[in-house]
């Protein structure tokens, strides 16, 4: 059982797709990270 699942997840700002369609599903134990220079769309990709 997946403790989080994220299916077909898009955001965009203005003219500027900054995440699209992504798939995912984090399990108990596992540990992801969202990676990439400072100042880019990572917080608000998941907002």
């Amino acid at each position: 059982m997946s403790l989080l699942s994220v299916s077909h997840m898009s955001k965009r700002f203005g003219g500027l797709t900054a995440v699209d369609n992504v798939s995912l599903a984090i399990n108990e134990g596992e540990i992801y990270g969202l990676i990439g220079p400072t100042g880019r769309v990572k917080p608000p990709a998941l907002t």
